[in-house]
Formats: C-alpha cells, structure tokens, sequence
C-alpha cells in the first residue's frame, strides 16, 4: 500500500489489503474511509470484508464510494464529517489514492484553505493528480480564487 500524507488528519493510500487494516491501526490512524465503488475490480475486498477487517483491528469505517456518477457537495462534506468527527488520523483510500486526494482537495478548496491555483503544485509535490478536483470545482464555480 503506497501512502502520501495530506494534512495532519488526512492521509491517502492506494488499496490497503486485508492483513494491513492492523498495521494501519498500530501507525496510530483510527479511522479508514474507503472511496472505492464495490464491484470496481475483481480483486478487491470489497466495503463489506473491509469493514470487518476494520473493526476487527479497532479502527472506525466509512464507505463513501467515488466512481459512479458524478461527484456531489454532498459527498465532499460527508467525508469532511467523518474526517471531523474522528479521534485522530484518518487513511483515506481508493485504487491509487487519486480519487481519494481529488476528494480532500475538492473540500479544502471549497471551505478557503487552498485555492484551484495551489492544486497543480501541490500535484506535483504529492504525485498524484489533482485535475480531477480542478476541474470539478471550476465546473462548480467554486475556484477558490
């Protein structure tokens, strides 16, 4: 599992494997949030196996399932909530953490602590793309600016 931390709270990952919701928990996150839609790829555990993977190591689990659709306000702020109502660090995961990071960034923006125009640098520094969140917030008029 490749991992890039976001913020203090916030850290994306790509698809954790079962065995590795323990190690998660023992670095200290007490929550995972899973982006991923059930039935993306074959090889994933899917939220259902995930969640008691999570429980079982002791950490909080949320399933908020980015991919088909588009991507409402709605979405962003019920991850911003489970973010917020945690009692520390959260990994945050889809396939590559792309999907994951888009999401975080899409919220920082709207709430003022970025602006669009820091999302290509901060592309570049975390190795993942951030477009995706660009071009959504501009298609929102939410630029952040």
């Amino acid at each position: 599992m490749h991992s890039v931390k976001l913020s203090a709270d916030v850290t994306v990952a790509s698809q954790p494997h079962l065995p590795e919701f323990r190690d998660i928990a023992a670095e200290g996150y007490v929550a995972v949030i899973n982006n991923r839609p059930d039935g993306e790829d074959p090889t994933q555990p899917g939220s259902e196996a995930e969640e008691a993977a999570a429980e079982e190591a002791g950490l909080a689990y949320a399933h908020i399932p980015m991919g088909h659709g588009p991507l409402a306000e709605s979405d962003v702020r019920h991850f911003q909530s489970v973010v917020k109502g945690a009692a520390g660090p959260v990994l945050v995961h889809c396939r590559s953490g792309t999907r994951s990071a888009n999401l975080w960034a899409i919220g920082e923006v709207l709430d003022g602590r970025m602006a669009v125009g820091d999302l290509a640098p901060l592309s570049r520094q975390i190795g993942l793309d951030l477009s995706g969140a660009a071009g959504w917030l501009r298609q929102h008029d939410a630029d952040g600016a």
